[in-house]
């Protein structure tokens, strides 16, 4: 990646493996949690270097996602940005509300967080 990064996640393996190397915000809290952090960001000026719904898992099935934001701050908006996080924030309520998400054992859990650490780290490349 060419510009400095910001990472929101609330995956233990995405803090664990990015935040020597990377500014990490770790959210202890669910996706949607994550996804309100990564709005107020946008708010002041950062851009979604990811897409938040990337993957063909839908949202109600994994609870982690990671999150990559500009780092630096402009001066506008990114209305792109605002348009994606808001459309993923309702896409997965629309999910939860619908469908529950499973009460996954440890080690597909574990297997969730290597999914999104994977995902997030082909876009870091």
């Amino acid at each position: 990646m060419i510009e400095p990064v910001l990472i929101v996640t609330n995956n233990p393996l995405s803090k664990e493996k990015y935040q020597e190397k990377y500014e990490v915000q770790y959210i202890n809290g669910n996706v949607l949690e994550v996804y309100k952090v990564v709005r107020d960001y946008l708010h002041i000026g950062h851009r979604l270097l990811t897409h938040p719904l990337m993957s063909s898992i839908k949202p109600n099935e994994t609870p982690y996602r990671t999150v990559i934001l500009s780092k630096n701050r402009d001066n506008n908006i990114d209305m792109n940005s605002i348009i994606l996080i808001e459309n993923s924030i309702m896409t997965t309520k629309k999910f939860l509300k619908d469908f529950n998400t499973p009460n996954w054992s440890d080690k597909i859990l574990l297997d969730f967080q290597l999914i999104d650490y994977d995902l997030t780290s082909h876009g870091l490349d």
